[in-house]
């Protein structure tokens, strides 16, 4: 791993460089997940013809530090990112970012429109309210839930999920929740940023609102097959497909 330190999250933030050519993809992982955990199989898929690849553990996540006094909101988390594009010096790069990681990289991409090739998306969070587990984790305060159900909610996924849920900080997690259940306009910057742009989704997670109004709006949309949100773990070759065929182009 390799690190960086953070001023806006005031700590040491950790990714893996993989080796490759072409223009970087970065990846940009969701709520209670690690891209060091989620994102080698797919970064290494033969598919993506041995493309540099970036994966990054956001604060309070994976490898990186975990400090108490940060807000872990999507605002700061997207600063982060585009922090590391900054100390990288990449003049160019793509990002990819599923869920959390989605509104993530929706507002990262804001920061450095004249260094992005393409934005990638899955399921992202489009709009205030959050999805299940923000909600079912918002439902306690931030204590009851560090203190109390956040190693309940571990003892109680029987998925990969819990792997890296176990390894992130609790408060971390309640925060980002809490962001995402405050929200912010990803919809519209989505439809708006100058750049290309395309949006993933499984098929289980159909039909969605937002899938309809994107792509009446003419966005680039990709349906993958046999899969829901956890695409990454269900049908980690067909997203390597969908990301190649992107980046690709």
């Amino acid at each position: 791993m390799e690190s960086f330190f953070s001023s806006t999250a005031n700590c040491l933030v950790r990714w893996q460089d993989l080796p490759g050519s072409g223009t970087p993809l970065i990846f940009v992982h969701g709520l209670g997940c690690a891209s060091s955990y989620e994102y080698p199989l797919i970064a290494t898929d033969p598919r993506l013809n041995k493309r540099r690849a970036i994966l990054i553990d956001l604060p309070g996540c994976g490898y990186s530090e975990k400090p108490r006094d940060y807000s872990y909101s999507i605002t700061d988390q997207a600063s982060v990112v585009a922090e590391l594009v900054w100390y990288l010096g990449l003049n160019k790069c793509f990002i990819y970012g599923h869920s959390m990681g989605g509104s993530i990289s929706i507002e990262a991409a804001g920061l450095i429109t004249n260094r992005m090739e393409g934005l990638v998306v899955s399921e992202p969070n489009f709009r205030p309210g959050g999805g299940f587990f923000s909600r079912q984790i918002c439902s306690h305060s931030e204590e009851e839930f560090i203190n109390k159900h956040w190693k309940q909610m571990i003892e109680n996924e029987s998925g990969p999920w819990a792997g890296s849920l176990a390894v992130d900080a609790p408060w971390a997690v309640w925060r980002g929740a809490s962001s995402l259940i405050a929200g912010g306009d990803w919809l519209e910057r989505f439809i708006k940023m100058p750049v290309r742009k395309q949006l993933i989704f499984g098929e289980w997670s159909l039909p969605d609102d937002d899938v309809d109004y994107l792509v009446k709006s003419g966005i680039s949309t990709v349906i993958l097959d046999d899969c829901g949100h956890c695409m990454s773990w269900e049908q980690p070759g067909y997203l390597s497909l969908a990301l190649s065929n992107f980046v690709g182009e």
